[in-house]
């Protein structure tokens, strides 16, 4: 399966080493901007091809995938010229920075008939489906509350129109904060909340830090932070009417070797150990090339569907639109 990268960013380098390590995969093209940056990146992985044309690199009768590592706010652009092209498709995470490109994104994927998935990596490892797992077994019981956090220093690296944390980070708690109450919820309730949020600017105008309150269906809270400026620091814990679920080792960057707490209120402890061949981007590189080889569509649940990163962007446009600075 010949993998196309758009971008030669820090995220291009770790899927291309992804990649790299899946046998039945080939780094086979890759464009970029600068002419001197892609020199580099196109020899150290010995891709047969490179440009800085972008358009040729999407239209390469011999590419399979195309891996769109840009910006942001050029996502919906690429997603859109690949599904034309009739590329299956991964997209990096926010998948846009607004409802009205997520949707033109989204209908051309249906338009076109393509494989499309939305890079939450970690949603294709072992550790958060075996987390899910538990949470849907009653472990904890009625699921009442969650309280979510991801906070990291990357604002020096951030695209200005990217527009900060929420979409860069934020999308992470948010996304696992989704499937828990994805399956926790009836369909007709899921989308159904009320939310207020406070927040700060950073240097660049956006968003670098934001704290909001959802209520979901008048049933469960989700408290969750995001800060791109200071630290780096998750927090993630399930609140249930006989316990709680936390994840000590970071959801969102698994290893192979992770950790997550079940405690029994007043009761017990006890501790999980989830281990695994390979990081996220790994088991998300073999995942996407097992659903293209077998023709599907889209990733499986709780692995990141489109429909599932429509909700998820329309949760993150109401969480920028209701922060007060």
């Amino acid at each position: 399966m010949k993998w196309a990268i758009l971008g030669t960013s820090f995220i291009s380098d770790v899927m291309a080493k992804a990649i790299q390590n899946d046998d039945k995969s080939e780094l086979y093209a890759v464009a970029g901007r600068t002419a001197s940056t892609l020199t580099e990146f196109s020899n150290k992985y010995e891709f047969k091809k490179s440009s800085t044309d972008f358009d040729e690199i999407v239209n390469d009768t011999e590419v399979d995938i195309v891996y769109i590592a840009l910006p942001n706010h050029l996502h919906h652009e690429f997603v859109i010229k690949a599904a034309q092209a009739g590329k299956a498709i991964l997209c990096e995470k926010s998948l846009s920075v607004d409802m009205e490109k997520t949707k033109q994104a989204l209908a051309a994927v249906r338009e076109h008939n393509v494989f499309f998935a939305e890079g939450l990596m970690y949603l294709c490892h072992p550790f958060s489906e075996k987390g899910l797992d538990v949470l849907a077994s009653g472990a904890i019981g009625e699921i009442k509350a969650i309280q979510a956090s991801y906070v990291a220093s990357i604002s020096q690296f951030v695209n200005v129109q990217s527009k900060g944390a929420l979409y860069n980070l934020g999308c992470y708690p948010m996304s696992l904060a989704y499937l828990i109450l994805k399956q926790s919820l009836p369909e007709n309730e899921l989308m159904h909340y009320t939310l207020s949020g406070v927040g700060r600017r950073g240097e660049d105008g956006n968003i670098c830090e934001s704290s909001a309150t959802f209520r979901f269906a008048n049933k469960i809270s989700l408290q969750i932070h995001t800060a791109e400026d200071y630290g780096l620091k998750h927090g993630f814990t399930v609140l249930g009417s006989k316990g709680c679920l936390t994840f000590n080792s970071n959801p969102w960057l698994p290893t192979l070797k992770n950790e997550f707490e079940v405690e029994i209120y007043e009761t017990s402890k006890e501790t999980t150990t989830i281990e695994a061949s390979g990081d996220a981007f790994d088991y998300q590189v073999r995942a996407i090339r097992e659903a293209v080889e077998r023709g599907a569509k889209s990733l499986e649940s709780p692995k990141v569907t489109p429909e599932s990163s429509e909700d998820i962007m329309k949760l993150l446009t109401d969480w920028e639109s209701a922060t007060q600075i």
